[in-house]
């Protein structure tokens, strides 16, 4: 038995003036009801957090970025520890290693690492929380490059449950608790414990080309990611691409880290000769591209649904006319269906390995649909069936040609969601959780069960 726990850290309760906004997560079409939230301040803070929620024996989620897709990292009448305040940052140049608190979102640690000429792999989006995106996976433009964000994860601080209602802060690394070191490389997101730091193996890197090529209109769909999918995937690894098919244009961005714009546009020929595409170049540094092409979280939609899907074999024409069919009867202008080339240091696992299962996809995809106005309540209810119906019609259109989900965005609808996301993995992942969480203390809707003995 632990004493009883006093919850500290900034804490906000149902009748604070800013409770609304937050218990509000980035996709606004989950709204939740916490019974109160704890910002942590420091590691201690999640464990008293953890010790309160388990002594008075309340549901708990953990969150960092809140853009958990399925609206997870919050709970109605539980208690949400929110660790997006732990922003510390302690970068060895010469030992080519950060450790950043759970907190720091994807563009403060690109554009952190970024001033020391250093990079690690993170998602596109820089809102979203770095520890969600690593714990899940995490790919980007440098994946090809670096590998997945998990592939670099060499540390992790995390608060377990302890006992029959304690909590306790560990550390998972290569020599000590390894198998949860591997489990956190790609199952990490709120099934094990609470990360609260993170320790990378960070990479040089001084500048990036980045292109940006737009078609109008999706007359020249087939050429394009035809010649996409046959070239990118097996690229020079320097070069991170993902295409995003909207309902009147396509748009490729690409990045070659430490190459010339020269080059980058000659690894890019067989892409750029097909139409006649805008094209536009910038050279720099990583954490000044990155922040260039972010869209301010206001700017866009309220809600949102996204399907995740790994591909291992060129799609057929067939696939890419599906494709095309979807996304011009799409719901809305802020509806589109984003690609991301794999190959590349995706294929080499770390030392210790991953859970992350999707190392010979060619490719991962997503169609994903926005709606509603940000901020306003029930804003987009009447499109909200049809975007939802037309998500699913088009996945379903899609299934003969694409296997397996990413963990990171899951889906509640999903069957076999335990295979889909980490494959012959699960088995061995319901062990690990069986040593660090017994009891089931972090759960929810597609939470890893312990094993039974």
């Amino acid at each position: 038995m632990c004493e009883p726990a006093q919850l500290t850290g900034r804490i906000v309760r149902p009748n604070d003036p800013n409770y609304a906004s937050a218990s509000l997560g980035w996709d606004e079409l989950f709204v939740h009801y916490p019974l109160v939230i704890v910002y942590a301040q420091n590691t201690q803070d999640v464990v008293n957090a953890l010790t309160w929620a388990r002594q008075h024996d309340v549901a708990l989620r953990v969150r960092s970025g809140g853009h958990s897709l399925e609206g997870w990292s919050n709970v109605d009448n539980g208690i949400v520890i929110d660790v997006s305040e732990l922003k510390s940052a302690h970068i060895d140049t010469a030992a080519r290693t950060a450790t950043v608190g759970a907190g720091l979102n994807q563009l403060e640690a690109v554009t952190t690492l970024a001033k020391k000429n250093l990079a690690v792999t993170t998602g596109t989006e820089g809102s979203v929380g770095l520890a969600g995106a690593t714990l899940g996976g995490g790919f980007g433009f440098l994946t090809r490059y670096l590998g997945m964000a998990c592939d670099s994860l060499i540390g992790a601080e995390i608060v377990v449950a302890e006992g029959a209602d304690c909590a306790k802060v560990i550390r998972a690394d290569l020599k000590n608790h390894s198998d949860l070191l591997w489990a956190l490389r790609g199952a990490g997101n709120g099934n094990f414990g609470i990360a609260t730091s993170l320790t990378y193996k960070v990479a040089p890197l001084k500048s990036v080309t980045y292109v940006q090529a737009t078609w109008d209109g999706l007359g020249d769909l087939h050429g394009v990611f035809d010649t996409w999918q046959r070239t990118a995937p097996v690229a020079d690894d320097r070069l991170g691409t993902q295409l995003e098919i909207h309902r009147n244009q396509i748009l490729l961005f690409a990045v070659l880290a430490e190459g010339t714009p020269a080059e980058a546009k000659k690894l890019l020929a067989p892409i750029l000769s097909v139409g006649r595409p805008n094209v536009s170049v910038q050279v720099g540094n990583w954490g000044d591209v990155y922040a260039g092409f972010q869209i301010p979280t206001e700017n866009e939609p309220a809600n949102w649904k996204f399907l995740s899907q790994f591909t291992d074999k060129p799609f057929p024409r067939k696939a890419i006319s599906v494709i095309a069919s979807f996304m011009r009867d799409a719901p809305t202008d802020d509806t589109n269906f984003f690609t991301q080339a794999f190959g590349g240091a995706v294929r080499k696992s770390p030392r210790g390995g991953t859970a992350f299962p999707h190392r010979d996809a060619l490719f991962y995809s997503e169609p994903g649909v926005g709606w509603g106005t940000r901020g306003e309540p029930g804003s987009g209810d009447e499109l909200t069936t049809q975007a939802q119906t037309w998500i699913a019609e088009f996945s379903q259109a899609l299934r003969p040609y694409v296997n397996g989900a990413y963990v990171n965005v899951p889906n509640i609808g999903m069957q076999d969601w335990e295979t889909a996301y980490w494959e012959s993995n699960f088995d061995r992942l319901r062990k690990v959780k069986a040593q660090y969480d017994p009891r089931n203390v972090f759960q929810y809707e597609q939470s890893i069960p312990p094993a039974s003995c």
